[in-house]
């Protein structure tokens, strides 16, 4: 059954929520602390040593370096964060324009109680085609023969015998036979107006009215809600 959805409220968001910075301090003030306390032990080292048996220079130069390898790693990692915090700040800025349209994505159901609308595609050659839900667990919920045809429905949540699922994540696919025999099994796709795009490390984030989090790459068709 296909029915007409009503456009959700306006309210609309973007966030942008690099972490980076604060990580990177510590790292840095744990590097310059474990430096003096480094020294201090060297310095005691050398005035402690036997003089008759002299510590050779060469164990000096071996801990220095090896000190100094660890204190180039962090600030490596340092640099390559903020890059990342970049370049994620970049695609926000690239998804900001979709805040408040609606997205079509291949990704799981997160059912809330509330009818969601699904765009289901089956295989062209089969002769049935049937609607498989199956829950978070992997166990089939609910089957129900479909036509072949491309269509767009208000999927109700309900199992094999039309009472409510619980809230939850759901798996929903097509899959097509043709003489008994499956011949192929189609994700269905499913779509959600965006409230918010926001950053995540360095992982640029959709959520959609649902609360459900997809990625940009996920989305396949986007429009415009009336």
């Amino acid at each position: 059954m296909v029915d007409t959805i009503q456009p959700a409220s306006s309210n609309q968001s973007v966030s942008n929520r690099p972490q980076a910075a604060t990580a990177t301090e510590s790292e840095r003030s744990v590097v310059n602390s474990d430096f003096e306390t480094f020294i201090k032990m060297l310095t005691v080292q050398v005035e402690n040593q036997d003089p008759l048996n002299p510590i050779d220079s060469t164990d000096f130069a071996t801990q220095l370096a090896t000190f100094s390898g660890v204190e180039q790693q962090v600030l490596t990692n340092e640099l390559l964060t903020s890059l990342g915090t970049q370049l994620g700040a970049g695609d926000l800025s690239a998804v900001s324009g979709w805040i408040g349209m609606e997205a079509r994505a291949v990704t799981p159901v997160n059912f809330e109680g509330n009818p969601v609308k699904l765009t289901l595609a089956a295989g062209a050659e089969a002769d049935e085609h049937e609607l498989v839900v199956r829950d978070a667990a992997g166990s089939v919920v609910a089957r129900d023969g479909i036509s072949g045809d491309r269509q767009t429905i208000l999927w109700p949540g309900t199992d094999g015998f039309g009472n409510p699922l619980p809230a939850g994540t759901y798996d929903i696919s097509v899959v097509s036979r043709s003489n008994g025999q499956e011949l192929s099994r189609s994700p269905a796709e499913v779509h959600g107006r965006i409230l918010e795009a926001r950053v995540d490390g360095a992982q640029t984030q959709l959520v959609l009215a649902s609360g459900q989090e997809i990625s940009p790459d996920a989305v396949l068709g986007l429009r415009q809600i009336d």
